[in-house]
């Protein structure tokens, strides 16, 4: 579609093009005939953060063709709980876990494919269920859904103010090809992700050290809609230095880099920092629990760097770095092609190797009984001498994926005033609002979680609320 009308209308906009987007405008279409969805991003990289993912986190009852085992309401709780300081509003989070269940049947009928579960260092088989082709064929199966339910997209647009009228939004002001125009709405969906790739703002809570952080989604999340909604009275929910952040190869471009880049090897070695030192356990819980701290733990450490560490006897037990690891035939040889301290280095695996419980029964699959005793930090589990060449090395950077920080909502996801109401037909759904949920821990898949739940609620009430 395109523009040529004067000020056209919709029952429903949804801004945003990734999968909460995609869900709200489906739900809403279920409602309400009239449908737009606008997406800032070009149409070849369509989707956001959804483009980078693979599975999804939710409540099931037993094993089926995609799943190994069950994964009830109260494990998938108690996990959610377990992970940084819980969550934030648990509420909220209780309804996200709850109506998880529903989800997949609910995708599935929208288009998605499953695949069998996979095997490897994230451990998700019996938790988590992967789609078929991972995030884009996800994104395109959504859209041809869209497309024959007669839903419109706009590509290259973006939305640069909301229009009120007290408390209703009654339209949007975009800017597509540098003409600008107002589209009037019955209801409002945000779903446009966070504001991971606004530099400055990071800065704002991190400094000059936001200057090294890697941004693995689109550099499109820059928060513009966020600011706007903060400025006309929207209440902000989740922490300010709050996001979903991993390790990254310190090789990988500043933006977009996604799934590929991310670093699996932390569990089956050490990790070190610029001086050459031990500064965080490597094996503190099975990885999907764990490994989205490691983004703040190295956003954390002097230059916002560290270097992962391996030897050969592991070395098949993951999947390989997107880039070549650095390889040697001893430790010190290893700290020089890394830039770092030869002696530090060497003496710090020297320290560690000495430190193993030589009784342990090394197990990748599951929290062994390999173990460190006498050295701080710990390594508590899968703990095992490196001593076999060659010896691998990668510098890591934090690799943000979305910041936690945004608008507060209550139950039928509208946007919560910062004077205690509500506003009537503004919703959102996604990363925008996942600081209501998550505060500073993650759990693998649980982003689509939200986004598919929210998306859901969202949509459906934009679409309720456009009709009266």
């Amino acid at each position: 579609m395109n523009l040529k009308d004067q000020n056209p209308e919709f029952d429903v906009v949804v801004i945003g093009g990734g999968n909460a987007a995609l869900v709200a405008a489906i739900s809403a279409r279920s409602k309400v005939d009239n449908v737009l969805i606008l997406e800032r991003a070009p149409i070849e990289f369509r989707g956001g953060n959804t483009r980078h993912t693979r599975n999804i986190r939710c409540v099931h009852a037993g094993a089926d063709a995609f799943n190994t085992g069950s994964y009830q309401f109260e494990e998938m709780w108690d996990d959610l709980c377990k992970i940084g300081k819980g969550p934030s509003n648990e509420e909220l989070a209780f309804l996200t876990v709850s109506e998880s269940e529903s989800v997949p049947a609910w995708m599935s009928k929208h288009g998605i494919i499953w695949q069998r579960p996979l095997r490897g260092t994230l451990q998700l088989g019996r938790t988590n269920r992967f789609f078929l082709g991972g995030g884009k064929a996800l994104i395109n199966s959504y859209q041809s859904v869209l497309s024959k339910m007669g839903v419109s997209i706009l590509y290259d647009t973006l939305v640069e103010n909301l229009v009120f009228e007290g408390d209703r939004c009654n339209g949007v002001i975009v800017n597509r090809n540098g003409s600008r125009n107002k589209i009037n709405a019955g209801a409002v969906v945000c779903a446009c992700g966070g504001y991971e790739a606004n530099l400055e703002w990071l800065a704002k809570y991190w400094g000059a050290a936001a200057q090294n952080y890697f941004i693995r989604g689109p550099q499109y999340n820059d928060g513009t809609i966020l600011k706007v909604l903060y400025n006309s009275g929207a209440a902000s929910a989740g922490q300010e230095k709050g996001f979903h952040a991993v390790a990254v190869d310190a090789r990988s471009p500043r933006f977009d880099g996604g799934i590929a880049t991310r670093l699996d090897t932390i569990p089956f070695g050490i990790v070190v920092n610029r001086f050459g030192r031990r500064f965080y356990d490597e094996g503190e819980e099975i990885w999907p629990k764990r490994y989205a701290i490691w983004g703040r733990n190295i956003a954390e450490q002097e230059g916002q760097i560290a270097y992962s560490l391996w030897d050969s006897k592991v070395n098949s037990l993951f999947l390989p770095p997107m880039y070549s690891p650095k390889q040697a035939d001893s430790i010190r040889a290893l700290a020089q092609k890394l830039g770092l301290d030869e002696v530090a280095v060497t003496d710090t695996v020297d320290r560690f190797n000495a430190a193993i419980f030589r009784k342990g029964t090394f197990d990748p699959n599951q929290l062994d009984d390999c173990f460190t005793t006498g050295i701080q930090p710990c390594k508590s589990h899968w703990a095992q001498r490196l001593d076999t060449p060659p010896f691998y090395g990668v510098a890591m950077r934090p690799g943000i994926t979305f910041t936690y920080m945004g608008v507060a909502v209550n139950r039928d996801g509208l946007i919560v005033r910062q004077d205690g109401g509500h506003f009537k037909n503004l919703f959102a759904a996604g990363e925008i609002m996942s600081g209501n949920i998550l505060s500073t821990g993650y759990l693998a898949g649980f982003g689509l979680t939200i986004g598919s739940v929210w998306g859901r609620i969202a949509g459906r009430g934009a679409g309720i609320v456009a009709r009266t």
